[in-house]
């Protein structure tokens, strides 16, 4: 008698029929000034030659035609006529009507899912009193793109009830950029830290940074800088180089806050550095649970400019106010990192693709600053033998951490794995599973980026794994597969 195998069958998400497409019709409000003072000023005078019908008209259209499309319409166009009032001769003398008309000419909509709406990730939150009996409340973010391939962050919510069925909150029609808080506080040894990175020597660093507090605010440097007209003898080329560098960093930390009304999908956090006027791009949230109990939302991502990109860090605890740090030391130069949901060991853990093409691993005291990575491992599989990377945070189970990988395959096939790492020395591998989970198939063949299945985060409920992911880097689906069946082909695939 044959005797009867024992290993588990391939292990494949089931996909559930759910998608989420971009919409066109989203849309924010966006500063649209010109790069010259001269043609702000014939634009201001062309508004002020109209005779009063003329504006009441013009005024009348316009707010007919677009305050049912944003909210809070006319605070916008008055604050969008303050960024120029100072060319407008008497300004203060001017009537609302006309302040309003002016401010119109210099706010532009901008549809920040016109191309696409994917690489998401998902997290557990706090549930509202009215969500059901023995359910969990997740959000999901997104990278959205628009005219330009400019990336942003967006935001869906909703709950999985006891049935694991899967409930999305209704979206809103509105989408809206948060305030800017301008005066963040920065930490000084990390930021001499980072403008070592950025090639500034430590005498000059020191000469800029000297007397600043071990804290200090974005005032604080800009007064620094006015007084450095005189000092040290330095370079004058170096001076320069140094204050433009402090200044783009500066500005490359910030923090961002939603108004409460604002519902969570209308929150969109757009490029506002320089470091990040390309883009915003796959954001990886995690839930981290912190030594004393607290919970604190993270997310990296990283900015791209057009030429350069940024490892950035997103620190929030209500998805209202959002902390924007820039990572710290030579090993933050890579993309796809992934931050582990809690200490191990007493340090911060992250996963990382430093060269493009393996998985790496560091250790940090700090979660800014991070000086050491280790190779975790290499592509192994035909589907990944191009590059392999992370597919969001690790997931904690009691038998390891299990960690979602993307693979690179023939044809630029992206696919996703599954393996697990030692709970208390990740840099073991238990176990890893050779084929993909889930593969490109027919749907994800047409959009944006054809054969393409991605995910920034997943998340486990009952017992069951969630894996929201990214199709042709277009729209977004949802798979799921249940954790007793994939701990079993895990013990079946130990290395």
């Amino acid at each position: 008698m044959a005797e009867s195998n024992n290993t588990p069958p391939p292990l494949q998400a089931r996909r559930k029929p759910i998608v989420i497409n971009a919409n066109i019709g989203r849309v924010i409000t966006r500063p649209y000034i010109p790069p010259t003072e001269a043609r702000i000023c014939n634009i201001i005078n062309r508004v002020l030659d109209l005779d009063e019908d003329q504006a009441c008209t013009l005024l009348d259209g316009i707010m007919h035609d677009f305050p049912n499309r944003h909210r809070y319409f006319r605070e916008t166009l008055l604050r969008n006529f303050e960024r120029v009032a100072n060319h407008v001769p008497d300004a203060d003398k001017l009537s609302e009507q006309r302040q309003l008309l002016i401010g119109s000419y210099f706010t532009a909509e901008y549809s920040v899912e016109a191309a696409a709406l994917f690489n998401p990730s998902m997290v557990q939150v706090q549930n509202q009193e009215t969500d059901p009996e023995g359910s969990c409340r997740f959000i999901m973010s997104f990278r959205a793109i628009g005219e330009g391939h400019i990336s942003s962050i967006e935001f869906r919510s909703g709950f999985i009830d006891q049935n694991n069925d899967i409930y999305f909150d209704p979206l809103s029609n509105y989408v809206r950029t948060p305030k800017i808080h301008t005066d963040s506080s920065y930490n000084l040894e990390l930021f001499h830290l980072k403008l070592k990175d950025l090639g500034v020597s430590k005498r000059v660093s020191q000469w800029l940074l000297g007397d600043l507090p071990d804290q200090f605010t974005f005032n604080d440097l800009q007064d620094k800088i006015t007084d450095h007209n005189n000092g040290y003898k330095i370079r004058a080329r170096d001076k320069i180089e140094a204050i433009e560098n402090a200044m783009w960093l500066a500005r490359s930390n910030y923090e961002v806050l939603f108004r409460p009304d604002h519902q969570i999908s209308e929150r969109v956090i757009f490029p506002r550095s320089e470091s990040e006027r390309r883009g915003i791009e796959d954001a990886r949230f995690v839930r981290f649970v912190d030594d004393d109990g607290a919970v604190i939302y993270y997310a990296t991502y990283t900015a791209y400019s057009g030429e350069t990109i940024l490892p950035q860090l997103i620190k929030t605890t209500d998805f209202l106010s959002f902390k924007i740090d820039t990572l710290y030391g030579k090993q933050v130069h890579g993309k796809g990192m992934a931050l582990f949901p809690r200490k191990i060991s007493g340090k911060y853990v992250m996963l990382s693709r430093q060269d493009g093409e393996n998985n790496f691993i560091m250790f940090s005291d700090d979660v800014y600053f991070w000086q050491h990575a280790k190779k975790l491992q290499a592509p192994r599989f035909p589907y990944e033998f191009f590059q392999i990377g992370n597919g969001g945070s690790p997931i904690e189970t009691p038998g390891g951490w299990l960690v979602i990988t993307h693979g690179v395959g023939p044809m630029r096939t992206y696919s996703l794995g599954i393996e697990l790492l030692d709970l208390n020395d990740p840099t073991r591998i238990i176990s890893r599973i050779d084929e993909p989970i889930l593969a490109p198939n027919e749907h994800d063949r047409e959009g944006y980026v054809p054969n393409v299945v991605y995910s920034c985060g997943a998340m486990i409920f009952q017992d069951e794994l969630i894996i929201p992911y990214a199709s042709a880097d277009q729209r977004c689906g949802i798979a799921t597969l249940q954790m007793t069946e994939v701990m079993a082909k895990l013990e079946a695939c130990r290395l």
